[in-house]
């Protein structure tokens, strides 16, 4: 496939989606791909962003051989059919509010600036759009607050001026993020039409729902700033897609005391019909219709999620604090951008923006999910493969060998390790113990650790938690959280699929067995360092364990 891929994630609904995407990443769905990966948003401090940018970090670690320097190193190469397979391109994008400049509207319009007529003027017309005692006031630390008029047109303007800084600022007047947003639209102008770019966020809330109609033509208009006319980026052959996710989650309502305080806070109790008027303006807005190729529909068309006990005394705005379990909905965005970027070309030659989603059984007011769920009946069997082999990994790592109980001692990927060094396995013998311990990270914040003998859920087990009382692909019994129930005698981790044709045979046992003498490496995995032969050994073993004829 000669197409680009790029992913954009903005405001922390889109961190948690793109968590999900790095996690399909993971498991394999994207053979042999390059992907620019870049998140936007206002609050450095996100509790979603920091968790995510902690994913891709390890996510890059695992495909580094060693610890080169080389930049050019890091984040290794494609490969095939294998964990692991893509190769991401990381950038962070966060504009400046921090300032005493720059941390309100008002400020940053410098509205008091100029003679009494000017001043006037600019007064004037602010307030006809935005209410001067809240809106214009709040501090834009940690986002904008479910005012997507305000946010569209300071996103707008905060990724031009970014623009120009790199055009004819001075050097020491230009951000990380001015270089991590030049780097991408370097890359996204010399992709040309053969770009696909897709845009996770939400359209009920801040960050996300006012970026996502001005992203395009935001980033065609820095292309022609930072290149000063001599490049372009061409929106009619550029090919966007985004996920219109609605409301799914709820938190706790702002009280009188915390909103005289801080001005203007998101009342979840309105998502519902800012989700609404999201609608109809996606299907409207002539701009929309004209940069954007695809919009997937996506919501939680039941009781919304709690994002809180009841126990806050104010509500979250943003900052460290706002690290929200992940979601099902999430994943199925990740799967709309997996749909987005394996369409066959011709599939983009209509005319005009196209709006799907998907329809899924609900029982009982509960939905069944099933692999086919997410990306169609065509690919269900490689993605629940892929899936399942991975949460065996994980099963096998954290549970069978311990180590969800931390690094440190004979546990987990080292263990393992060391038991097929007892089976003359020999090749692998040259992996450090802190690259053994980096796969690890990654398999607990993929599925589960114990801290200090306290459960902590990772992803998938936030998946599977947020469709209850329904059900997530995998058996329940595949999801244990009790240690009791996680030794290796208890937990039987070749048997997690509700088909039985696909419980491993032999157990651990024949898998090791498979491992040592059928899961060695091909050459079309296209795998050329120590830590990626032995993952693509790893990944072997498990799928001919699993028995999909694929």
């Amino acid at each position: 496939m000669d197409e680009k891929l790029f992913v954009l994630a903005i405001g922390g609904t889109g961190m948690r989606c793109l968590e999900s995407f790095v996690h399909l990443c993971a498991i394999g769905m994207f053979n042999n791909q390059t992907i620019e990966v870049m998140m936007l948003d206002t609050d450095s401090t996100n509790g979603n962003l920091g968790r995510t940018q902690i994913l891709i970090d390890l996510y890059n670690k695992i495909k580094t051989e060693g610890h080169s320097d080389n930049p050019d190193a890091k984040g290794g190469t494609p490969n095939t059919d294998t964990f692991f397979s893509a190769k991401i391109n990381f950038y962070k994008f966060v504009t400046d509010y921090n300032s005493s400049t720059r941390n309100t509207y008002r400020n940053i319009s410098r509205l008091a600036d100029g003679d009494e007529l000017t001043k006037r003027q600019n007064e004037d017309l602010s307030d006809l759009f935005l209410e001067r005692e809240t809106v214009q006031n709040f501090n834009l630390d940690h986002g904008y607050r479910a005012q997507t008029h305000l946010g569209s047109h300071l996103m707008y303007h905060a990724i031009i001026e970014s623009a120009r800084r790199l055009t004819s600022g001075s050097e020491k007047d230009r951000t990380e993020s001015d270089y991590n947003l030049e780097k991408f639209l370097i890359k996204l102008q010399q992709a040309g039409e053969n770009a696909r770019v897709f845009v996770f966020g939400s359209v009920f809330g801040g960050t996300g729902a006012s970026s996502i109609p001005i992203i395009p033509v935001a980033f065609r208009d820095a292309v022609k700033i930072r290149f000063r006319d001599q490049a372009t980026l061409d929106l009619s052959k550029t090919k966007f897609g985004s996920t219109l996710l609605t409301q799914y989650f709820s938190f706790k309502k702002p009280d009188d005391n915390q909103l005289k305080k801080e001005g203007v806070i998101a009342d979840s109790n309105f998502f519902p019909l800012n989700s609404q008027a999201a609608m109809q303006f996606y299907q409207g807005d002539p701009t929309v219709q004209k940069t954007y190729k695809r919009m997937y529909h996506i919501g939680w068309p039941i009781d919304a999620s709690k994002l809180d006990d009841g126990k806050e005394k104010e509500t979250t705005t943003g900052g460290a604090n706002q690290k929200n379990a992940c979601h099902v909905v999430e994943l199925m965005c990740a799967c709309a951008a997996y749909d987005f970027f394996t369409l066959p070309d011709k599939e983009f030659n209509t005319e005009g923006i196209q709006y799907l989603f998907r329809d899924i059984e609900l029982q009982n007011n509960a939905f069944n999910f099933s692999a086919r769920d997410f990306v169609g009946q065509q690919d269900a069997d490689k993605f629940l493969n892929k899936l399942g082999a991975f949460f065996s990994f994980a099963h096998i790592s954290l549970s069978y060998y311990e180590g969800s109980r931390g690094n440190g001692g004979d546990r987990g990927t080292k263990s393992f390790l060391a038991q097929l060094r007892e089976l003359k396995v020999r090749e692998y013998d040259t992996l450090q113990d802190d690259e053994l311990e980096e796969i690890d990270n990654y398999l607990r914040m993929f599925a589960y650790e114990y801290d200090k003998d306290r459960f902590v859920p990772g992803w998938i087990y936030q998946i599977n938690k947020s469709v209850e009382p329904g059900k997530f692909i995998f058996r329940p019994e595949a999801f244990p959280t009790q240690l009791a129930e996680l030794s290796p005698k208890r937990l039987k981790v070749g048997e997690i699929f509700p088909d039985k044709t696909h419980w491993w045979p032999n157990g651990f046992d024949g898998y090791i067995k498979n491992f040592v003498n059928q899961g060695h490496p091909t050459d079309s995995q296209h795998v050329n360092t120590t830590k990626e032969k032995f993952l693509a050994h790893i990944y072997n073993g498990i799928v001919i364990a699993q028995q999909f004829n694929l």
